[in-house]
């Protein structure tokens, strides 16, 4: 046999082994709405011959139902850290090893060895960030730094209030409001959330996932929404500025999975490695405007991104923060009825 021919061969074997060899087909991904950057989508299509196709969720809750459901047709999800580990106990996810794959030596070590994903067997970073407010400080002059404007609306905003229906952000910050901290059992604070925001969605105008696009246009003067979204919304709007509240601040990650029932596992594969290089996830953040949790990712970062104060977060309100959790299944039946009622 021709020495180099048998050696190619075994390249060629070793590379479809690990699951990076060239790769042609198709690659069907579920994400959060206006959250993928077509630019780097188009570098991993030219790069692998393989087709990608997205389709948009809103939710969490959202993407764990259509997915619980089976046969979606996705191969890839996008789930917070507050549900990866339903979709991990549930069995809805393929045990990729992305801690053993080429580029996760990028990953940072803060985002290495999570707590809801241990050693890295499921997921990798996508984007992390916060939940606050983001208000037009020319409509309202007052403290943009409290759900306050949320819960209690001032009058100058009472009517152009937007709220994401994101379940856990918004009952977790009704429950920061009263007094209580997130994943509490205490009845009578829940109940207290759980009123507080019944009482209070009368003064809102909406609760839609795309706040962007109406916040620029001014359709809506205050949303609650997520530190990139606001850092989009002031780059177009100087007047509208984000808000860390005082009585307390989640900070979040979102992290790309492959589907058990995935049908085309090796692009799945080829794609969580793809996301984990500096480059590409700073291309990413580049559109989304969050941060990622890839080392070295910050050089190729756009200069309105390094000192964003969406992104910086400021020294006096660092203290304000929390890790999201994910609740005991109890704490989150609560959750879901408090929810229901807000729907009612």
């Amino acid at each position: 046999m021709n020495p180099r021919l048998s050696a190619a061969t075994a390249v060629l074997a070793l590379l479809a082994a690990t699951g990076f060899a060239r790769a042609e087909g198709q690659l069907n991904i579920y994400n959060w709405g206006n959250y993928t950057n077509p630019e780097m989508i188009k570098k991993f299509e030219d790069k692998y011959k393989v087709k990608v196709t997205i389709t948009d969720y809103d939710s969490n809750d959202t993407a764990l139902a259509k997915v619980r459901q089976g046969g979606s047709g996705f191969d890839i999800a996008v789930p917070s850290q507050t549900h990866l580990p339903i979709w991990i106990k549930e069995g809805l996810l393929l045990e990729t090893n992305p801690g053993g794959m080429e580029n996760f030596k990028n990953v940072s070590p803060d985002w290495a060895n999570p707590e809801f994903d241990p050693g890295r067997k499921f997921s990798v970073p996508w984007a992390w960030g916060t939940v606050g407010t983001v208000v037009n400080t020319s409509t309202y002059k007052g403290d943009i730094n409290t759900w306050k404007i949320i819960f209690e609306t001032p009058d100058e905003l009472k009517g152009k209030v937007n709220v994401v229906p994101e379940m856990k952000d918004v009952v977790t910050a009704a429950i920061r409001y009263v007094g209580g901290e997130q994943c509490t059992a205490d009845k009578e604070v829940l109940k207290k959330a759980r009123d507080l925001l019944v009482a209070a969605k009368p003064n809102w105008v909406a609760m839609e996932y795309g706040a962007i696009d109406k916040m620029k246009a001014g359709d809506f003067q205050a949303s609650t929404t997520w530190n990139g979204a606001a850092l989009r919304i002031r780059l177009a709007r100087p007047d509208v500025n984000f808000g860390y509240p005082k009585e307390g601040f989640t900070y979040w990650s979102d992290n790309v999975v492959v589907l058990k029932d995935a049908k085309n596992v090796e692009n799945a594969k080829l794609f969580q490695n793809f996301i984990m290089d500096p480059e590409i996830a700073a291309g990413l953040s580049t559109f989304h405007r969050y941060a990622n949790g890839i080392a070295g990712s910050e050089k190729f970062m756009p200069a309105e991104m390094k000192d964003a104060p969406e992104i910086v977060i400021p020294e006096a309100s660092k203290a304000h923060g929390t890790m999201a959790m994910m609740c005991p299944p109890e704490v989150d039946a609560i959750y879901t009825k408090i929810w229901t009622d807000l729907q009612k």
